[in-house]
């Protein structure tokens, strides 16, 4: 039996703004990644995203990002490495509050958006999220693209790091994820997503966008939970993986 997390990015509703079929996908998934209100989410669906994970027994991790709500987050931000450590402090610390007055825990962190993306390649970035997670607590696991920058930060300094597969996204030669910007960031085939994420969990390889085989290790399956089509691709997956003899659930072990 081969063990794989699943994850999704949950929680980023705002307002009277409703993204994503939260308490949907969370039927299908082993871990949440909420937002903390910067790049989407508020108090009132931080709450409610966290009482409906614990509902369904799915571990729930942070989600930080830039301070860019009209931008989702998805925009690049020059900041200096205290500005982002202040950050991830600051959003961190405000769910983990929200889990322990609702009788769970923090188990992860995972940067949103423009954040994880300059942070997988930049090791100031990185160095400064891994950090600001490991003073906040250092039980706590980062989520991290699987070979990046971050991922290295992360293990140097002591955290236990999840490497974490994109279902959905197209990956360059050196591992990085394809910038949004492009027209082939994004896969829309949901049979051909579904083959690559098994490949990648059973062979440790993925194909990039010049056709090449990369190496990549995976520990954790995102699939983004503000796609429209996000409750019936998390629910094929899953199909999926009953049928190649993959369980889902925690796939990391602190060393």
């Amino acid at each position: 039996m081969i063990v794989i997390d699943l994850n999704s990015d949950l929680g980023e509703s705002f307002g009277a703004f409703k993204i994503g079929n939260d308490e949907e996908v969370l039927k299908h998934i082993s871990s949440a990644n909420v937002a903390c209100g910067y790049h989407g989410g508020d108090h009132n669906v931080m709450f409610e995203t966290v009482r409906r994970a614990k509902k369904y027994g799915v571990q729930i991790g942070a989600h930080p990002g830039f301070p860019d709500l009209s931008g989702f987050g998805r925009r690049e931000m020059k900041l200096t490495p205290r500005e982002i450590y202040n950050l991830m402090i600051y959003q961190i610390g405000a769910l983990q509050v929200v889990c322990k007055v609702n009788g769970t825990n923090l188990v992860h962190v995972k940067p949103h958006g423009a954040l994880y993306n300059m942070a997988s390649k930049d090791r100031f970035m990185s160095d400064s999220i891994a950090q600001a997670i490991f003073d906040v607590n250092p039980e706590l696991v980062l989520f991290a693209l699987a070979g990046s920058e971050l991922a290295k930060a992360g293990e140097e300094r002591g955290l236990v790091v999840a490497g974490e597969v994109f279902a959905d996204r197209t990956y360059q030669t050196d591992g990085t994820l394809t910038s949004r910007q492009e027209k082939n960031a994004m896969i829309h085939d949901s049979e051909y997503a579904i083959t690559r994420v098994i490949r990648m969990i059973k062979e440790g390889k993925v194909e990039a966008v010049d056709g090449t085989d990369i190496d990549i290790h995976a520990d954790t399956i995102c699939v983004h939970g503000d796609d429209p089509h996000a409750l019936e691709f998390v629910s094929r997956l899953k199909q999926a993986f009953l049928q190649e003899n993959i369980q889902i659930r925690k796939s990391w072990e602190r060393k």
